[in-house]
């Protein structure tokens, strides 16, 4: 993609309220090939320690690489709160850690795309949350596998209609640059 239309693309989409559309059409750029896999996750996937801030869950899309290896969701999760868009990144990380572990139904993912919005707000966070393992020899000698996500910090952006939106748009522009 040339670098007008990725800017443009990446402008609209995040530097304006949250538009379930313009969202869908940023990720199928940026992943090239998504499956357009659509599903509204009941309330009853939503487990009891998280009911008080998350309103829903739906999965716009899913990605596999070329290799089929590793696979990552594209979701949109509706929060209860405004205030728990900026207040609550770390229980918006472990939420979508337990949904990467299989809690609907034991399929584990390897990373997601989310974007978190807030009711009546004109911003919303865009963050990439991503599983990684590592293997550790507990005091006994054996080996224990642990398992670890992608710091709340690092791959999580305020973005929308109020923010300065320069460093998600510094991040993917080169990515979609880089599709041709």
């Amino acid at each position: 993609m040339d670098q007008e239309r990725a800017k443009e693309l990446i402008q609209t989409t995040f530097k304006g309220s949250f538009h379930k559309d313009r969202f869908g059409k940023c990720m199928k750029e940026l992943l090239h090939t998504i499956e357009e896999k659509t599903f509204t996750y009941p309330k009853s996937y939503i487990k009891a320690s998280y009911s008080e801030h998350i309103q829903s869950m739906e999965r716009i899309g899913k990605y596999e690489d070329e290799e089929a290896s590793h696979e990552v969701d594209i979701l949109i999760v509706r929060l209860k709160k405004e205030r728990s868009l900026e207040r609550a990144r770390s229980l918006q990380r472990n939420y979508i850690a337990s949904y990467l572990n299989g809690s609907r139904g034991g399929k584990q993912k390897d990373a997601a795309l989310v974007a978190f919005v807030a009711p009546n707000s004109k911003d919303w966070r865009f963050s990439l949350i991503k599983m990684e393992y590592n293997f550790l020899k507990d005091k006994e000698g054996k080996v224990k596998v642990k398992e670890e996500f992608t710091p709340a910090r690092r791959w999580s952006f305020l973005v929308g209609e109020n923010e300065n939106s320069h460093t998600v748009q510094s991040r993917l522009l080169p990515m979609l640059e880089d599709h041709r």
